[in-house]
């Protein structure tokens, strides 16, 4: 074999070599630090509009090994009002690469009290004045909002609503999300341009 194929050959093993280690890199970001998260719905409507694309940071929460079922710690938890992505209870228990992922906003921590009534959101018998969830209105649909009827989160879960709520599938129907089911917060959407912006 000729120098110039050997070289040849060299520089394709380098290439392919650079290829994997990038390719081993993102699968080890994405799955540690951050996600690219595309709206596919209109449940959070005006907040994030179908098609946008948005950021999530893994480690405010703390990054889940999918395998494994480890968690690593954060440097916060979730709090109300947040915009989160996170696994519903029935998807929780299908195989963890076939899950789907949710987003919508936290309103309610283990312990808290919900109640929906007349369009807006009571939490332990006070109703809900911050403007990121006063300004939507809530329909009293499914199992878990109906009509005067206010539920208790269980310790360790969380109670999650859709922005535009008339047409959310949310803890209203399915319940209650696991705290180890939690993805990350959702921080800013970067797609499409007129759009880009911090998550409120």
């Amino acid at each position: 074999m000729d120098k110039e194929n050997k070289n040849k050959k060299g520089a394709l093993r380098e290439w392919v070599e650079a290829l994997v280690i990038a390719g081993v890199l993102a699968i080890f970001l994405r799955t540690l630090f951050f996600q690219i998260y595309k709206i596919p719905t209109t449940s959070m409507v005006a907040t994030l509009m179908p098609g946008d694309k948005i950021f999530v940071s893994k480690v405010h929460y703390g990054p889940k090994l999918p395998i494994v079922n480890f968690r690593i710690k954060g440097f916060t938890t979730p709090k109300r009002g947040e915009v989160i992505v996170f696994v519903p209870p029935q998807e929780a228990v299908k195989p963890w690469h076939v899950r789907k992922q949710y987003i919508k906003r936290l309103v309610a921590l283990g312990g808290d009290r919900v109640l929906i009534k007349q369009g807006n959101l009571y939490i332990n018998g006070e109703m809900i004045v911050d403007p990121k969830m006063a300004k939507n209105y809530y329909y009293n649909q499914g199992q878990y909002a109906k009509d005067g009827k206010e539920i208790i989160v269980p310790e360790g879960k969380y109670f999650f609503l859709g922005d535009n709520s008339m047409s959310s599938l949310d803890s209203r129907f399915w319940g209650f999300v696991d705290k180890e089911d939690i993805i990350g917060k959702a921080i800013f959407i970067w797609w499409n341009p007129k759009r880009i912006a911090m998550i409120e």
